[in-house]
């Protein structure tokens, strides 16, 4: 098995990517309610800033701050996926390696973390959490994708309105692989 290493830094800032098992579904903002619930009932019990997310079809990113003294970011990402796969109807096709460990098929069991590094690291992510409706192609303009916190950007001024602007065709070039 392959170890994985998750870099724990107490009260850091991580920038976090999050799969649905089946990339073709669209779980995440058909059920955004849900999903609401279960950031709002992980944070509750479990504190963390939620600097800034997206949440797309099949996939999100978001950049977190945890709290001083506290580094378990696994623990939260469990809870959230758990609580939102409770939400949902059963039935997803399920690996015989997650039904032997009585696992949902609804998530990816891993998610990339990134920790970030300095000011200009979290701009940057930030920003590349706000383009990513652009840069999948579901809009053309960030403002026009509803489930994102650019709105609240936008609202606190940090972002104007009009951020990246029309920005039609560039789908794809934000540096991940095609």
């Amino acid at each position: 098995m392959t170890g994985y290493r998750r870099n724990f830094i107490a009260g850091g800032c991580f920038f976090f990517t999050v799969n649905l098992a089946d990339r073709r579904q669209r779980l995440l903002t058909e059920n955004i309610d849900a999903l609401r619930a279960a950031f709002r009932e992980t944070r509750q019990h479990h504190p963390f800033s939620n600097d800034a997310i997206v949440v797309l079809p099949e996939h999100l990113h978001t950049v977190w701050t945890m709290p001083e003294g506290d580094a378990d970011f696994a623990m939260r990402w469990r809870l959230i996926k758990t609580w939102f796969s409770r939400q949902l109807a059963g039935g997803e096709p399920v690996s015989s390696s997650r039904a032997g460990k009585g696992e949902r098929g609804v998530w990816q069991r891993r998610y990339w973390e990134h920790t970030i590094r300095d000011e200009d690291d979290f701009s940057r992510h930030i920003d590349y959490v706000h383009i990513n409706p652009v840069k999948h192609g579901l809009v053309t303009r960030v403002g026009d994708w509803p489930h994102s916190s650019f709105h609240r950007f936008v609202r606190d001024g940090v972002y104007p309105p009009d951020w990246a602007g029309d920005v039609a065709g560039l789908e794809g070039k934000y540096g991940e692989r095609s």
